[in-house]
């Protein structure tokens, strides 16, 4: 657990008592602050009490008399589409917000000795790319932790040795509230429409990603350049194509100029610098990561070994033991010549199209609580897909937006997984990218991942 830095006889609130509410009052409490914590729900104040804290109601009138500082958990809304009426009554009151992300790096600018920090943002591909740079790091023998949005709160871990790395995954909540962000190397892998409603549309959601790098002002900069929004980063940042403070990333075009960049193209990375192919490795048998999409993410990965001192051959040998993550373009299974691959972190239309465009012959089941705009910018990436297999609430809608593609509703995910695994052939790809949200039913991606998972592995002559 980190002792947070400079808070000692002040006086804080915490909001919203999840995995990473709670890390927070443990970290302040051990740096010597008097703690006030609060959760609109009864279940995260039990888990305040159970964690020997006593829950103090922010919500009533007069509660942030005296408060030094809110720190808010990433989920709740500081702005758009309206605060949070705890967080409305903070800033009315002239009362700092702040985050867990903002306390961690203002309690490592005051300590004797720092890790290296890395921070990974974008829309999509953060948390793969987060665990390769783990991955490959731990097998160049780095001690390493890995934290933020992949599922361990950043104030939680221990800290490394001064020839340590801490590796966090943002996401744009976390990056849009911190008052520090101070990263020495921070990625931005991609950039597609996501949570338009949290951050007031598409500009607010950019510049939500972009304060890691404008005010985060890292040594280098790894920016995946495959969008409008990237380039137009990438340019802020350098002082011109050969600035080598920022490395240029791409899948799928060849990146030229006297900079520093990598790229990947028909399942080659390739490394240039001045003008020069300095290393290439190919990705085409690394059943760890599949597909163009995830070649985007060793690429960005690579790079930033590469910065942090790892030479091309370690980290080629580092990227084909990487066994990929739960969720995320992950194998589950084979029956019969049928590959069964669970993408359920594909909550969104960008992320699913890449990957339907991984393999060459789908059974795709999609669907759940479908986003703005539902399955139309799917439309040109369908011509892998012999048949949708489409469940939960937007199953009808999704229907009437895939054309001449042979589809089913099937409703439940128990119906499409059978139904995928009668219709199948060998060689085929049953595959769960459901470009939509879990809500409707299930708690998150995870546990609907973990549902296909299972009902993968009970099919008979599995």
């Amino acid at each position: 657990m980190i002792r947070i830095q400079g808070v000692e006889g002040r006086s804080i609130g915490v909001l919203g008592l999840g995995r990473s509410g709670i890390a927070t009052c443990m970290a302040l409490g051990v740096g010597g602050a008097t703690v006030h914590p609060w959760d609109d729900s009864a279940e995260g104040r039990s888990r305040a009490e159970a964690a020997g804290f006593v829950p103090v109601d922010l919500a009533r009138s007069g509660a942030l008399e005296g408060l030094d500082a809110l720190i808010a958990s990433p989920g709740i809304p500081h702005l758009y589409p309206a605060p949070h009426p705890v967080i409305a009554a903070a800033l009315a009151a002239g009362v700092p917000v702040d985050n867990d992300i903002g306390l961690f790096f203002s309690s490592l600018s005051q300590i004797d000795y720092a890790p290296k920090v890395v921070c990974v943002t974008g829309s999509n591909g953060k948390s793969t790319t987060t665990a390769l740079i783990a991955h490959l790091l731990s097998a160049a023998g780095r001690t390493t932790c890995m934290a933020g949005n992949i599922g361990t709160g950043v104030l939680s871990i221990d800290l490394p040795d001064e020839e340590g790395v801490v590796v966090l995954e943002l996401s744009s909540y976390q990056t849009d509230l911190a008052r520090i962000l101070a990263p020495d190397v921070a990625v931005f892998t991609n950039f597609s429409p996501d949570h338009l409603d949290r951050h007031g549309g598409l500009g607010g959601y950019f510049a939500a990603k972009r304060r890691l790098f404008a005010e985060g002002a890292p040594e280098r900069a790894v920016i995946g350049v495959d969008e409008p929004e990237g380039r137009y980063l990438a340019m802020q940042l350098s002082q011109g194509a050969a600035d080598a403070r920022v490395i240029r990333v791409s899948s799928g075009q060849k990146l030229q100029g006297q900079g520093w960049s990598v790229f990947a193209r028909k399942g080659f990375l390739s490394e240039w610098r001045n003008g020069r192919q300095a290393a290439s490795i190919d990705l085409r048998d690394i059943a760890g990561l599949p597909g163009a999409h995830n070649h985007q993410n060793a690429c960005a990965a690579y790079a930033v070994a590469r910065t942090l001192g790892l030479a091309p051959r370690q980290v080629e040998a580092a990227l084909r033991s990487f066994s990929g993550l739960p969720h995320r373009s992950q194998r589950v299974g084979e029956r019969g010549g049928v590959i069964f691959v669970n993408d359920s972190k594909a909550t969104n239309v960008d992320s699913a199209a890449k990957a339907l465009q991984a393999f060459a012959r789908i059974r795709w089941i999609a669907g759940g609580l479908g986003k703005e705009g539902g399955l139309a910018a799917l439309v040109p990436h369908l011509g892998s897909v012999a048949k949708a297999y489409l469940i939960g609430h937007s199953a009808r809608d999704f229907a009437l937006q895939l054309g001449a593609t042979p589809h089913e509703i099937c409703e439940s995910m128990e119906i499409a997984v059978a139904r995928a695994a009668a219709e199948a052939e060998p060689g085929d790809v049953v595959l769960l990218a459901p470009a939509a949200a879990s809500f409707d039913q299930y708690p998150d991606f995870e546990k609907r991942g973990a549902h296909f998972t299972a009902l993968v592995q009970d099919l008979p002559g599995h």
